[in-house]
């Protein structure tokens, strides 16, 4: 069915809570593909599950780290996912065979990984109190210049398309560099009145349109039209097109994102489980959606086409929706709900192929009764699935996962089909393909702090000093 016969007319956010994914883990981060059709979830034990989010049932489980998963990204195509630990790897995963096709070792902790928006061959990492590192296939990193005020607390994102790289730092100095030449094209700083500066927590970029937030220590989101950022130049002053907050309690934003069609702005508070949503062109906060009391948010991500938001909270997935009321009506205007039966009464001629009582004066609406022949080959490009520069869908677009039933009372003979298993007659048939071996890379950068713990970790090991130890430590025993 079309998309957009599936879209309200009514505003476009999410009201209500929709239920859990429970993914057998303890959820941490949380990512959806292009279409939406598939949520990877990270975990603590280093598991990556794939959700097929339309019969909200788990499609595959990657084994992927034995620490924490951190940080994951999809590809443009949907088949793979780069996923970053607090064991300081960053792996490249292919999502059918579930195998690494690269690994990628750092000397600090890792905090962010982005794949290019149009490419598969580079990837954005964000090492702790370091410059952000662009990586490619090959294993040649190049590390991105930062501010004269030489601040290593960076944050980064790739823009829309991936031409351009935007980095801040911690005295809230945000340059705008090209990808590829890593040329400086545009800066300015957040500051706060006159002379303090505040921050930069995260940058995030609409999936739609122009327009980028970041996300500040000053408890304050900015809106920012990127072509105007760019038309400022270096050492710019661009004003925000909107300025988002809590003015009631103050909080502090633990992540934030845009809606898919980029009209809404979705904020997770830091210091509970309340999503904020706010309507981007006039900045007025239209919804607050209320998680469990006493729980701490971890990661948000808004469906890339509809409005629903899948947020993270004490280990499990939570969706929100909007409240689906069946007005079928929209389907026959002249539909009327009965409070009891009516005797329906049919006219002659109703069901007749011509209608012989039709009145010879309405003359015109004879054009109505031919026959049209309805185009059901030729597919119409969904609009929400194009970019702006782009006529056509990626028809190599990973959508759905295929699953394998379920036996729940194997017979006694059965042995699951696995070709890693040594077959019985290795003289007569061909020998089992070995699996393949992924590159591994060891990233060498320069002026490492050491003894740099994981921002995760190190919450997590508080959070076990105040249990007392009670609650399981994060990663999985290795087998």
């Amino acid at each position: 069915m079309n998309l957009e016969l599936l879209e309200s007319f009514g505003q476009n956010y999410p009201e209500e809570f929709d239920g859990t994914l429970d993914s057998l883990s303890i959820a941490v981060t949380c990512a959806f593909n292009k279409r939406g059709t598939l949520l990877a979830v990270g975990c603590n034990d280093g598991r990556i599950v794939i959700w097929d989010f339309l019969t909200r049932g788990i499609a595959k489980i990657i084994s992927a780290h034995v620490h924490p998963v951190c940080s994951i990204s999809w590809s443009r195509n949907g088949h793979k996912i780069a996923s970053a630990s607090t064991d300081n790897t960053v792996c490249i995963w292919n999502i059918l065979s579930g195998e690494c096709e690269q690994k990628y070792r750092f000397p600090c902790p890792v905090l962010k990984v982005q794949f290019e928006p149009r490419s598969l061959e580079r990837l954005l990492v964000c090492p702790m109190k370091h410059a952000a590192v662009l990586v490619d296939t090959n294993g040649i990193h190049q590390v991105l210049p930062i501010d004269e005020d030489g601040d290593l607390n960076i944050v980064a994102s790739f823009d829309r398309r991936g031409d351009y790289v935007y980095t801040g730092n911690a005295k809230g100095k945000v340059l705008v560099l090209n990808s590829h030449t890593l040329e400086v094209k545009a800066s300015f700083r957040i500051v706060l009145g006159t002379s303090s500066a505040t921050a930069v927590r995260s940058i995030e970029f609409a999936r739609r349109g122009d327009c980028f937030l970041i996300n500040t220590a000053d408890r304050v989101i900015r809106v920012y039209d990127s072509k105007e950022v760019l038309t400022y130049g270096k050492d710019g002053e661009p004003e925000p097109i909107q300025k988002l907050q809590d003015l009631v309690n103050k909080t502090m934003w633990k992540k934030c994102c845009f809606s898919g069609d980029g009209e809404y702005i979705c904020a997770g508070s830091a210091r509970q489980h309340a999503l904020y949503i706010w309507e981007k062109a006039i900045g007025n906060l239209v919804k607050i959606l209320h998680g469990t009391k006493g729980e701490l948010l971890l990661d948000v991500a808004w469906h890339p086409v509809r409005p629903i938001i899948a947020s993270i909270s004490s280990g499990v997935v939570s969706v929100w929706a909007q409240n689906q009321v069946e007005n079928w009506s929209a389907f026959a205007p002249d539909f009327k709900e009965l409070d009891e039966n009516v005797e329906y009464e049919e006219r002659e001629s109703e069901f007749d192929l011509t209608d012989e009582d039709k009145s010879v004066a309405s003359g015109g609406d004879d054009k109505e009764d031919t026959d049209l022949e309805v185009d059901v080959c030729a597919v119409d490009p969904v609009a929400a699935f194009c970019s702006s520069d782009e006529e056509n869908e990626n028809s190599d677009c990973l959508q759905f996962l295929p699953i394998a039933p379920e036996i729940e009372d194997p017979e006694d003979n059965w042995a699951p089909t696995d070709i890693n298993l040594t077959p019985t007659n290795q003289g007569t048939g061909p020998p089992p393909p070995k699996k393949k071996k992924y590159k591994s890379y060891d990233i060498a950068l320069e002026n490492i702090s050491d003894g740099e713990v994981h921002p995760l970790l190190s919450n997590k090991s508080n959070k076990d000093k105040q249990v007392g130890g009670g609650k399981k430590g994060a990663g999985r025993p290795r087998k």
